[in-house]
């Protein structure tokens, strides 16, 4: 076996261990039902979800806000998203004015209404920018979604609900978020907009 298999197995074999502890850890899958619960109830009172994070993290909100915004496994209707990532006039004028640490913080304030939700996403769970966003999102009656690794770092103690994926390898904590960001937006979009023709959660159809 060549050099180059033997490390993508390897590194097959670490995501698997990684899946499977968090299939195995009970408080991992009842965090994730928690926060389908409060996106469902917020999009159902007529609130919004907003997402930020840094890097792969701020893919990941984008691509969290596209199926929620867009659809996921079948038509219905949009349901309210919005990445904070994605405005590079707001992002360089805060970051210029403000501070970069700043630059989602901000948006919430001009953005954000009580009832909302703010998912923040930070892989190590210290990055300034999502603190300050967190911190301000709980000043203003906003519930507090963070996806973190397995410390949780500084955020978990600001947050409504810390998902923490179980692992420290940054790669393999974003593979953890957005199959759990994927679960979130399949569960939601069934509680919100059910399908009679549904033969079971998450049977997405290929189109």
């Amino acid at each position: 076996m060549s050099q180059a298999n033997s490390a993508i197995i390897e590194y097959l074999a670490r995501s698997r261990e990684v899946i499977a502890a968090a299939m195995a850890d009970p408080r991992f899958i009842e965090t994730i039902a928690a926060v389908v619960d409060r996106v469902a109830g917020a999009l159902e009172a007529g609130n919004k979800v907003l997402l930020a994070g840094n890097g792969g993290s701020a893919a990941d909100a984008q691509h969290l806000a596209g199926e929620l915004v867009s659809r996921f496994n079948y038509d219905r209707p949009a349901a309210a998203a919005i990445a904070l990532t994605v405005d590079s006039s707001v992002l360089t004028g805060i970051g210029n004015d403000y501070g970069y640490e700043r630059v989602f913080e901000r948006q919430i304030l001009g953005l954000g209404r009580p009832g909302d939700v703010l998912i923040a996403l930070s892989t190590s769970g210290r990055s300034p920018n999502i603190l300050n966003a967190a911190a301000a999102a709980r000043a203003n009656g906003l519930v507090v979604i963070g996806f973190t690794g397995e410390s949780g770092g500084d955020l978990a103690a600001r947050c409504d609900l810390c998902l923490r994926a179980p692992s420290a390898s940054t790669p393999l904590i974003q593979q953890i978020h957005i199959t759990a960001g994927h679960i979130v937006c399949g569960l939601v979009e069934e509680r919100l907009f059910p399908r009679a023709d549904a033969a079971q959660p998450l049977a997405a159809i290929a189109d």
